[in-house]
């Protein structure tokens, strides 16, 4: 029996869900952001359903983002679960902080972003108030069976974060999904540090929409988002997610018809409105469309002697 807990959040997003998972092992998917309205929502949610916090035997996230991950430090009787890339996140340590810091501060001289806007680099660190504080216990891996729970099995469906997991019951056809579907919006591929420094930076719109492809090849009849109403008809709305993300690129690829372009430049024309308040969210989305359209061979990539990127139709 899957249980659906509503939680407030401070960010644009609105609402997140949570869901108790009962079963040999009492189980909740996700924790909501760190603040006191998620953990008395949370709190409300579980003793409606019969429970009290320290009831949960384990804690499973779906991704690391601070809307998911926050409240993990209240079930001091669970055992955390998740993807290895949130630990990271969780832990907080310099030398990660460091890395990230470098890592957005070199994407961003790359997509050609002016100095001005190179603050924005402490922005992106506000977040982790809103992350617990607590170490994962147990890794979860592709394949993994959720203890507790013989017939729930992980997939790993990266791309929107580079933690993401689902939750996958093929008996029944339900999918726990976490961000990977959600009913009203198509989740922006988020760009990550990859944990390795020498990796190269991880392609979020390609395997996002990989992810989107796996799904859509199982027969999946439910999914429970972690945003908004459960999800049905789920093959069509891929396919339609999959022909608007295309033609998203193509719109990009049109942008080029003068002449080559930087990453910010483009951001500045897909989103005029917005991009200075949401910078990193919108270079993220330019970043993938790029992305998408380099893997087909439509546009070229040069750098130039400052580090700059340009991209010009091939």
């Amino acid at each position: 029996m899957i249980h659906k807990i509503i939680i407030p959040t401070p960010f644009a997003v609105g609402d997140v869900n949570a869901y108790l998972i009962k079963g040999d092992i009492l189980t909740l998917v996700d924790a909501g952001p760190k603040t006191e309205q998620a953990l008395s929502a949370l709190k409300n949610g579980i003793f409606e359903a019969g429970y009290q916090l320290s009831d949960i035997e384990q804690v499973i996230l779906t991704h690391h983002h601070p809307d998911h991950s926050g409240c993990i430090d209240a079930f001091k009787n669970a055992q955390i679960l998740g993807h290895a890339y949130n630990q990271v996140w969780l832990e907080k340590n310099h030398s990660f902080l460091t890395y990230h810091d470098e890592f957005y501060y070199k994407c961003l001289v790359e997509e050609g972003v002016p100095e001005h806007y190179l603050k924005w680099i402490e922005k992106m660190r506000r977040p982790l108030n809103y992350i617990g504080n607590r170490s994962l216990d147990t890794i979860l891996n592709e394949g993994d069976v959720i203890p507790g729970h013989p017939k729930l099995q992980v997939l790993e469906t990266l791309g929107h974060a580079q933690s993401h997991i689902s939750l996958w019951e093929e008996e029944t056809g339900v999918l726990i999904g976490g961000d990977l579907i959600i009913e009203k919006i198509s989740s922006n591929p988020l760009i990550e540090p990859p944990l390795d420094k020498d990796a190269p930076r991880p392609k979020s719109m390609l395997q996002y929409n990989e992810s989107l492809k796996r799904v859509q090849a199982l027969e999946v009849h439910k999914v429970f988002s972690g945003h908004g109403n459960e999800v049905y008809d789920v093959s069509e709305l891929i396919s339609s997610r999959l022909i608007k993300q295309r033609e998203r690129a193509l719109k990009v690829l049109e942008m080029m018809s003068n002449g080559e372009k930087t990453i910010f430049e483009l951001t500045q024309q897909l989103f005029p409105k917005v991009y200075e308040k949401e910078l990193g969210l919108t270079l993220s989305e330019t970043i993938g469309q790029i992305d998408y359209l380099l893997d087909e061979g439509l546009i070229l990539e040069k750098q130039t002697a400052e580090g700059i990127l340009l991209y010009d139709q091939a």
